[in-house]
């Protein structure tokens, strides 16, 4: 392992890739390995044992890479399986939801504190018990938002059909008097424009991608595996065909996403 060795992405999908876009923003010399479950998606609908297993298949496909550190760019996964994959593997392991909640605790100044997410994520109960962790007497008020994932995949982030969907959904949390509203799904930030809008400026919203990529510079600073030259392109797997996850891919990430590898499962 070196600061030339490539940080490792995994999702059960596409979402992921706003993380890989947050950490090429914040680490413009890192090399990424992602890898898009798309085969297997959404991890949401199987139980907790299936998660870990797919978890622990992705990582370790991943670590064959030589990677220096894994990201696990799922909600569902961050919250069933980080334990399992920090015993499995040499190298740290940082999900999405620990970081979006340290965001979210620095960011509140009445304690009051939001979070959207897919069913899933919402009623694994996963930014409600870290957010505890940190600060138990927080207010904190939950909304699931399904709809938002087609809208983001779909590109329909800035149009009547985003604004009036966003607008149902978060009715009950404007009113709620919240400061800070955690986007708890990898898909959402493509939506925080439309979102933000909605909330008003004294609603600060938290991008669990932005964090997330926040906590791998601290650890590879920490480490001294910071890479300091430029990096080659990153590379993209996925697990069924890689038409869709190129198409959609391209508008979380532009013409980096321009081809994927299918692999077996």
């Amino acid at each position: 392992m070196s600061s030339s060795s490539p940080i490792g992405v995994f999702d059960s999908g596409i979402g992921g890739l706003t993380v890989v876009q947050a950490i090429g923003e914040a680490l413009p010399h890192e090399r990424l390995v992602y890898l898009g479950d798309t085969g297997r998606t959404p991890y949401g609908t199987k139980s907790q044992d299936v998660v870990r297993r797919y978890s622990e298949e992705n990582a370790a496909f991943l670590a064959d890479k030589g990677i220096k550190l894994l990201v696990v760019a799922c909600n569902t996964a961050s919250a069933v399986a980080l334990p399992g994959l920090r015993a499995q593997l040499d190298v740290p392991v940082i999900g999405v939801i620990e970081p979006g909640a340290e965001a979210a605790v620095a960011a509140t100044a009445n304690g009051k504190v939001g979070i959207v997410g897919t069913e899933s994520t919402i009623r694994s109960g996963a930014y409600v018990q870290a957010l505890r962790r940190l600060r138990p007497q927080l207010e904190i008020y939950t909304r699931a938002c399904p709809l938002f994932v087609p809208l983001a995949e779909e590109g329909w982030v800035d149009n009547d059909v985003a604004r009036s969907t966003v607008r149902l959904y978060l009715a009950s949390l404007k009113t709620s008097g919240i400061d800070t509203l955690v986007l708890g799904c990898t898909h959402y930030p493509l939506l925080a424009a439309t979102i933000g809008e909605e909330m008003g400026a004294a609603v600060a919203l938290v991008d669990s991608a932005k964090a997330t990529a926040a906590a791998v510079a601290a650890d590879l600073a920490e480490r001294g595996l910071l890479a300091t030259e430029p990096a080659g392109p990153s590379s993209f797997f996925v697990t069924d065909a890689p038409d869709r996850f190129v198409r959609v891919g391209a508008r979380f990430l532009g013409a980096q996403v321009d081809s994927a590898v299918q692999i077996e499962r």
